[in-house]
């Protein structure tokens, strides 16, 4: 498939099968479950959640343990993620790029995590436009956070990090409303994970 990104032939190729051998484990669910619970303790109503980016649906699988009767769909542009993401039978898996628009009904919450500092920053909008039109009510990113733009080296490549404000762009640019915001940290001892920023959103 011909993509509009180097970095969307960078995912979807053995990078993102590498990605995928470095990042699952059962400490990581649990990570998972745990952050989840903290990050939708402010939304109500929600019924259907829809992740784009969602690599083998580790997200996918925490939220479903944590509310079983949440509707799920996940959008993957790895094929192998996408495979595995299939295999845990918790959510409609869609295999393709995030960049192209997403011709489905509104969900009650649209997310990243962990996505959109890989996004080609000038292609950056056409995420930002399917979070927001996909949404119902709830947007939400868990990402790196920066005040300014700036691309930092990942793992000795060039150009395949980014990190900025994505929510304060999200709120800008669509007129969202900050509903709930958070902190993950590397070293805390019940939940582990990255040094994550996240943000709850509402349209």
């Amino acid at each position: 498939m011909a993509y509009k990104t180097q970095q969307e032939d960078f995912w979807s190729g053995e990078f993102g099968v590498s990605y995928i051998e470095r990042n699952q484990s059962d400490r990581l669910l649990n990570s998972k479950i745990v952050q989840w619970a903290t990050m939708l303790r402010s939304a109500s109503g929600i019924g259907s959640v829809r992740e784009l980016g969602c690599n083998i649906g580790l997200n996918l699988v925490a939220l479903k343990r944590l509310r079983p009767s949440l509707a799920l769909e996940g959008y993957e542009i790895n094929a192998e993620a996408a495979r595995r993401a299939r295999g845990h039978d918790v959510a409609t898996i869609v295999e393709g790029t995030i960049l192209d628009p997403i011709e489905q009904p509104p969900v009650d919450l649209t997310f990243t995590s962990g996505v959109l500092i890989h996004i080609d920053p000038d292609h950056l909008h056409c995420v930002y436009d399917n979070l927001v039109s996909g949404s119902r009510r709830y947007v939400l990113v868990s990402e790196y956070f920066n005040p300014t733009p700036v691309a930092i080296p990942y793992r000795g490549h060039e150009g395949k990090l980014f990190k900025r404000d994505f929510a304060g762009e999200l709120m800008d640019r669509y007129g969202l409303k900050l509903v709930d915001y958070g902190f993950f940290y590397h070293r805390d001892h019940w939940a582990p994970q990255d040094d994550i920023n996240w943000f709850l959103m509402e349209r």
